[in-house]
């Protein structure tokens, strides 16, 4: 009863801390990963398509540095070296730091999301259209994009859900996410458990409803195919 009255008190006081703060930060921080991944990452998935060999080599190398190491490693990296790199960060907030490593690591799992749901268009199509006197670029835009958004839509719907749960990484430099929000009130309250239980039933709550939203709209896309 003890444990329950904690968490009720934690919640009476330092809900806004949860509910309002953290979440709003870490769906901020998730939709930006994903809008500015989404952008990158089409770009990148048809510069791997590229006819320029350094242009697919540059890329490649890119997708495979940034999905063979550590994402917290990339955050150090991002909040760290980068303003080294690029002095204008300097004097910024860690959290846009943060959300420009989120957008780099989405951008490397969405241009694979997009390749791969471009490879699945029957090729025949890509032929058809060529035959009928479009160009590539027209062929792609018009005729096989649209193809394959139907496969890549859902899953860029999971990595939205994959990026929420790592956002909690930022919690390292107090980027203002969930577990940001846990740290602060573990460090007021002494309550760990309290804290950690709270923080994980938000987050899935978070997780479980969007994938349910998710799950209803992939059976929509396909009553509508």
């Amino acid at each position: 009863m003890e444990f329950l009255s904690n968490i009720a008190m934690i919640m009476a006081k330092y809900g806004h801390l949860f509910l309002i703060t953290g979440i709003g930060y870490t769906l901020l921080l998730s939709a930006i990963a994903v809008v500015g991944g989404s952008f990158f990452g089409s770009l990148m998935a048809l510069a791997k398509r590229s006819k320029i060999g350094v242009l697919r080599g540059i890329v490649t190398a890119i997708v495979e540095v940034v999905r063979g190491t550590p994402m917290l490693l990339q955050l150090y990296i991002g909040v760290f070296v980068f303003p080294l790199i690029i002095p204008p960060l300097n004097n910024l907030p860690y959290i846009y730091s943060c959300a420009i490593v989120l957008i780099i690591n989405s951008s490397a799992y969405v241009s694979e999301i997009i390749r791969s749901g471009i490879e699945a268009v029957d090729p025949g199509q890509m032929e058809a259209a060529r035959s009928l006197g479009l160009t590539q670029r027209t062929a792609m835009l018009s005729i096989i994009l649209p193809q394959a958004v139907k496969n890549i839509l859902p899953a860029l719907g999971n990595e939205f859900i994959t990026v929420i749960k790592e956002t909690s990484l930022v919690s390292t430099f107090f980027a203002g996410d969930l577990m940001t929000s846990y740290l602060k009130v573990k460090g007021v309250t002494y309550l760990t458990l309290e804290c950690l239980t709270i923080t994980g039933v938000l987050y899935f709550a978070l997780t479980f409803i969007l994938s349910k939203i998710l799950k209803a709209w992939e059976r929509s896309m396909k009553a509508h195919a």
